[in-house]
């Protein structure tokens, strides 16, 4: 039995090196990057389920990479599989960055874990058009930001549209939580008033 397990790792030593260097990385990376979330997580006074959440993604994003690593490895073939792979990563792609896809809500929720600006607590005013909504940031979920008005009014509103409309962070004036911005009044006219004098 002996002699048989070692001519087997005499034969694909190279092989079980590689495997071994590609989840040492796997585990150097996770071991790094876990802190740095955590410590990205507390600057923005995130609730330790964000944390979670994001850390366990991140987790089977990795795992995902150093499967398909060593499977490579062991000489898996993957050109059979070259033209859905090619078809699952353009999807994926698609998915992962296109405003109107749901997935995308997850790459800017780690976008926003990054970002100091939508710490916890903070006053935000989300400019859509003419409209806008506003309240303080409660949560920051994997899809989804829950904010709560000043009427104390609960608002879930995707990650990626927070991404991609002008934000203002802690506004000088108070509006209504939702809303539209009406335009400035302007003064009549000189003939109008002379009209209405006359």
């Amino acid at each position: 039995m002996e002699s048989i397990v070692f001519d087997w790792l005499s034969t694909y030593q190279l092989n079980v090196a590689l495997t071994l260097v590609i989840f040492s990385f796997y585990g150097v990376f996770r071991f790094f990057a876990g802190p740095r979330i955590r410590e990205q997580a507390e600057v923005g006074r995130l609730k330790d389920q964000s944390v979670a959440k994001a850390l366990s993604a991140l987790n089977i994003i990795l795992m995902i990479g150093a499967v398909a690593s060593a499977l490579i490895v062991w000489g898996f073939d993957f050109k059979g599989l070259l033209t859905l792979s090619a078809s699952i990563l353009a999807v994926t792609g698609v998915a992962l960055f296109a405003s109107w896809s749901i997935l995308s809500n997850v790459t800017s929720f780690f976008l926003l874990l990054a970002h100091n600006s939508y710490k916890r607590g903070n006053f935000v005013r989300i400019m859509d058009g003419d409209n806008f909504i506003e309240g303080y940031i409660s949560e920051i979920n994997l899809f989804n930001t829950k904010m709560i008005s000043e009427s104390r009014e609960v608002i879930i509103y995707p990650n990626n549209l927070i991404l991609s409309r002008p934000t203002l962070v802690n506004p000088r004036e108070r509006l209504t939580p939702i809303g539209k911005i009406a335009p400035a009044k302007t003064d009549a006219k000189p003939e109008e008033k002379a009209e209405k004098s006359a």
